[in-house]
């Protein structure tokens, strides 16, 4: 067990968890991989945290929510419960089950969460669906999809016009829709007042029906060539989880968490992760409804500036933008950094001046820096899978998997996917039966497709450092593997603050290419100009800077895989309709290419266009 030590401005030490891992040749060439640390005792039903901080800390506020007029609405542990038994009971009424479960459509919000607790706590999965898919699509395919698969007992949106064309299209006529503000005016709709109901004398006798191998939700995930996957997450894959976070870091038993979270629930980091560290440990979620965007990144700036968090999750991108809030601004900083205690990026590829930034201003305003961790896990792991819950963590190093977790390293070309299996791992995907034979491998590990290598090859069990993803990576025309995870992170961290991503092209092509992103940043490469992201996108100034990296990064390539030749700068920012980009701002690298495949095309020109930097 490790302590980070106290200075001016911090209470008290951070406590983190033993790390400590066992490594193994085995005789086929992979490795197996673990932590030495057993997994302790954890709940069999998931809202049996929630059961106990109702009895320990019934006042504590479990969730806060922005009302209509800007105001803080809480709801404690006490309240939280008995409305859930109300709604458990109403839910146990209409026969919800795993073949009908509670799908919810809309996005964070004190009823989004007490309907899925709801549920939970009698054994009824919930499915939360990314409000764009409703919002966003006219044609609704992925609902559509989603509905299907699932056959769903019960639909819930927030706000029924908003979702009225969505369900209109893809809920059937005889599937019950409960809505909170507004009315349906081509079906009808039940309040969703009308769930608070009376506890029904069934709803002991149902919670204590769970088990651990009960499903808890379907979690969907999908790449860039299919529909949406239904992940099976138990009972037993979310508490467990919260057991392996806990025995990583002690700190979160030491002192109630406080967060403030703007990572939606229908994902697994801000659904699982984030929700279920306030749950386990007895804290707060504020919950914000600003996200990394240049348009709402405004309410996150508001609400930061009032609630102070213990812990901070988002993702690279989201810190990034935060930073340069904070840069000229002097409240949010000091609120923001007074009673931090941990900063969780999750996205391996945090730039570095964005980390030394952070860095910069913790020291500002308490005198010593705000540690900041990594690891790695997906929706098939609850999320938490490996942790790098270490003092001097450096960008790239997941660690070590989490107590309880196996991880067998597979040789695949050259490259070593990662493979995980243990209790919070998912039995696998609902209704799609063909997935799941692809999904194992005959020893019953889940195959990631993501890439580690070892940090120290000498000293396999100091951990690992994340490589890419397996299906990114490529071949030039020379033969020469493309690392795209490392190139990725080596141009963003030498663009920052200007790129909000960049694309990787040349498969069997002569030289390596890039489709570039623009940041809000990028502005200021151009002040002449009034901020619109397709006039900067094609000015004279920022194909200058675009040239000026690509010499840069020419300057220390070590060969033709890592010397970018061509770069084009997109006029359209990433769609999240097409699938480009997700709801938590990362890019889906085989859908920008199959969508931007005319840009491709471009950028190969014999002559091209002046608009495209070419390296001679």
């Amino acid at each position: 067990m490790s302590t980070i030590g106290t200075s001016r401005g911090e209470s008290r030490a951070l406590t983190l968890g033993r790390y400590a891992g066992a490594a193994e040749r085995r005789g086929d060439g992979s490795w197996s991989l673990r932590s030495i640390e057993p997994l302790g005792q954890y709940p069999e039903r998931f809202t049996e945290y929630l059961v106990r901080w109702a009895d320990r800390r019934p006042n504590a506020v479990l969730l806060a929510q922005r009302d209509n007029n800007g105001e803080w609405r809480k709801l404690t542990y006490a309240e939280a419960y008995e409305q859930i038994q109300r709604i458990a009971s109403a839910l146990l009424e209409r026969g919800l089950s795993a073949e009908r479960p509670l799908m919810i459509l809309s996005g964070n919000s004190i009823e989004h969460a007490l309907l899925t607790l709801a549920a939970m706590h009698i054994g009824v999965p919930a499915a939360p669906v990314s409000p764009a898919y409703s919002l966003l699509d006219p044609e609704c395919a992925r609902v559509r999809h989603a509905v299907s698969l699932l056959t769903p007992g019960l639909v819930y949106a927030e706000h029924a016009a908003a979702f009225e064309t969505a369900i209109i299209q893809t809920v059937p006529a005889q599937t019950e829709v409960v809505s909170l503000i507004g009315e349906l005016t081509r079906r009808t709709h039940t309040p969703f007042q009308t769930l608070l109901s009376e506890p029904s004398s069934k709803l002991d006798e149902a919670h204590r029906a769970v088990t651990g191998d009960t499903i808890a939700k379907f979690l969907f995930t999908s790449g860039s060539t299919r529909m949406p996957k239904a992940v099976i997450n138990t009972h037993r894959m979310l508490s467990c989880n919260q057991r392996m976070y806990a025995q990583c870091y002690p700190f979160l038993e030491e002192e109630p968490p406080v967060l403030v979270d703007w990572l939606p629930w229908h994902h697994t980091a801000g659904g699982n992760a984030n929700m279920g560290t306030v749950l386990a440990n007895g804290g707060t979620l504020y919950i914000d409804a600003g996200k990394p965007t240049p348009a709402a990144i405004a309410q996150t700036v508001a609400n930061l500036r009032e609630v102070a968090p213990t812990i901070y999750y988002t993702v690279p991108k989201g810190l990034e933008m935060l930073v340069e809030e904070m840069r000229e601004d002097r409240q949010l900083r000091e609120r923001f950094f007074s009673r931090l205690r941990l900063i969780y990026p999750a996205g391996a590829a945090l730039p570095r001046p964005v980390q030394e930034a952070v860095d910069a201003m913790s020291i500002q305003v308490k005198g010593v820096r705000t540690p900041m961790t990594m690891g790695l896990g997906m929706t098939e792991t609850a999320p938490f899978a490996i942790s790098a819950h270490l003092p001097d963590w450096q960008a790239g190093v997941i660690g070590l998997p989490a107590p309880g977790v196996e991880v067998k390293l597979e040789p695949i070309g050259d490259k070593l996917e990662v493979r995980y299996r243990g209790p919070s791992i998912t039995p696998g995907y609902w209704r799609q039966p063909e997935l799941n034979q692809q999904a194992f491998d005959d020893e019953g590990y889940f195959c990631s497709g993501d890439a580690a290598t070892f940090i120290v090859p000498e000293h396999p069990e100091e951990g690992l450092r994340f490589d890419g993803r397996i299906a990114e990576d490529f071949k030039l025309s020379s033969g020469t593997w493309v690392n795209v995870g490392a190139m990725r992170a080596a141009v963003l961290a030498a663009g920052a603050p200007y790129l909000h991503d960049v694309v990787f092209v040349g498969h069997d092509r002569d030289e390596l290419g890039m489709l570039v992103f623009l940041s809000a940043a990028a502005s200021r490469l151009c002040p002449h100009l009034n901020g619109e992201y397709h006039e900067i996108a094609s000015d004279v100034l920022v194909k200058q800077w675009l040239h000026e990296l690509l010499e840069q990064l020419a300057a220390r390539a070590s060969g033709a895989s890592q010397r970018i030749v061509r770069a084009l700068i997109l006029d359209q920012p990433p769609s999240i309709v097409a699938g480009e980009i997700t709801d938590k701002g990362t890019i889906n690298q085989r859908a920008v290419i199959q969508r931007r495949q005319a840009a491709v095309e471009l950028l190969y020109s014999p002559e091209p266009p002046e608009h495209i930097v070419v390296l001679t």
